[in-house]
Parts: C-alpha cells; sequence; structure tokens
C-alpha cells in the first residue's frame, strides 16, 4: 500500500515536472521567434483589437465595480477612527499597487486566456497545426508570437485604464455619497503615491500579458483528445494562468518594494 501511494506521487511529481519542462521549452521557442522573418503584421493588429479593444468594457466595469466597492469598505472603516480623510489616500494606493493590476489580469486571464486556449486547442484536434507544419510554416512563430506580442503591450494599457476608472469608481463613492470633498479625494488619491507605484503597475501588467499568452498559447497547442481535449484546455488555461498571476503578483511586490 505505501510502495503504491509513493509511486503515485512520484508519478505526479515527475509528470508536472515534465509539463514545466515542456513549457519552458516552449516559451523559450517563443521568445526566439520574436525575431525571425517574415513578421505577420496583419495577425499582430488583429490580436491588438481581440486582446485590447474588446476587452476595454470588461476591464472598465470590472475596475469601476471593484474600486467602488472597496472605497465603500473604506469609508465604513476609517468611519469609526473620525479618519475619513485618510479613505482616499488609501483608495489610490490599493488601486495602482494591487487592485488594477491583478483584476485585469485575471480578468484578461479569463477572457482572452481562454479564448487563446480554445482557438489552438480546435486548430490542433483538427489537425489545422499539423497542416501549418506541412506548409513549412512554424507554428509557434504564426501562433504564438503575436499573441504574446499583443499581450505584453495591451495588459499594460487595460491596467492604466483600471487605475484611471478605478479613481472615477472610488470618486463616485467618496465623494458623490459620503461626501467627501472632490479637491481633497483628488489630492489625498495620489499622496501616498509615487512614480515607483506606476512603474510597478505596469511591470505586473506586461508580466501578466505575458503568462496569460503563453499559458494560453501552450495550453491550446497540446489539446488532446477530441471535443473534450478542447473543453478541458480553456479551463486549465484560466486556472494555471490566475495562479501565476498571484503567484507572481506576490514575488514582483515583495522585490520591488523592498
Amino acid at each position: 500500500m505505501l510502495t503504491k501511494t509513493l509511486e503515485n506521487i512520484g508519478a505526479k511529481v515527475m509528470g508536472a515536472l515534465a509539463q514545466a519542462g515542456d513549457f519552458a521549452v516552449l516559451s523559450g521557442r517563443t521568445f526566439r521567434a520574436i525575431f525571425k522573418k517574415p513578421f505577420d503584421g496583419a495577425s499582430l493588429l488583429h490580436q491588438f483589437n481581440a486582446i485590447g479593444v474588446n476587452s476595454i468594457p470588461v476591464i472598465v466595469l470590472t475596475s469601476l465595480a471593484v474600486s467602488a466597492v472597496f472605497a465603500v469598505q473604506l469609508a465604513f472603516g476609517f468611519r469609526q477612527f473620525q479618519a475619513e480623510g485618510m479613505a482616499s489616500g488609501v483608495e489610490g494606493l490599493a488601486i495602482v499597487r494591487e487592485l488594477a493590476p491583478v483584476i485585469v489580469g485575471l480578468m484578461m486571464a479569463g477572457r482572452v486566456g481562454s479564448a487563446m486556449a480554445a482557438e489552438l486547442g480546435t486548430m490542433q484536434v483538427t489537425e489545422q497545426i499539423d497542416a501549418l507544419e506541412c506548409l513549412a510554416t512554424d507554428p509557434i512563430h504564426y501562433l504564438f508570437v503575436p499573441r504574446l506580442i499583443a499581450g505584453a503591450i495591451m495588459v499594460p494599457l487595460l491596467t492604466a485604464l483600471g487605475i484611471y476608472v478605478g479613481f472615477w469608481g472610488g470618486r463616485m463613492i467618496l465623494v458623490g455619497v459620503e461626501g467627501q470633498s472632490a479637491f481633497v479625494y483628488s489630492e489625498g488619491f495620489y499622496q501616498l503615491l509615487s512614480a515607483r507605484d506606476f512603474r510597478i503597475a505596469m511591470i505586473k501588467g506586461l508580466t501578466f500579458g505575458i503568462i496569460i499568452a503563453l499559458v494560453g498559447c501552450w495550453r491550446g497547442y497540446r489539446a488532446q483528445g477530441g471535443a473534450e481535449g478542447v473543453g478541458n484546455a480553456p479551463t486549465s488555461s484560466v486556472v494555471t494562468s490566475s495562479l501565476w498571476i498571484l503567484v507572481m503578483d506576490f514575488f514582483i511586490t515583495k522585490l520591488l518594494l523592498v
């Protein structure tokens, strides 16, 4: 019984290591393929639209809702200590450092990462990727690179949009509902912030965009088993991307805020 348990644990560990190695190899091939020619500009523009422009409504609504809810909680908490004036400063700090980058990353993992996995998974099980290879087209260069570049550029831009919308979400509650002065809110929002905080937010957005694109493409590229495999690829992509976003958020925050 003990031997079988150890064998099962060992098999799972080896499977996880094999997947990690496979992901690392494909990621390395993708970064190398960025500099290969010819470059498919039309595909890149399509990905800019699919990843960035089409995600704007989701990011706006999500950022507005989360910042408003956080402002409600801050107003309630600081009211207990008659320190309502500090709410806007903490709101700004939380939105720029954590809420905007993480919420945007998680929403993009759900919306964009799953779509990448489903699209490439469908191409894999219908042998369209094999057809590309038969035509002497590198599928990593053709499929992965435009998505990686678009994710690395658009997710930081959407993070900046999330910060801007978060400012107005907090203002809607603290000024419109709680009665705080608009001038005091605007001044307080940036009181605890520095240029470093905005740089960290952009670094997080860049990192999360790369994670979302690579994991989504990898899960789709390795999809197997017909319709069931295509169905599992988006789910595993979202879960894996979300976990890595939260893990990397901790390490980036810890390393860059020391």
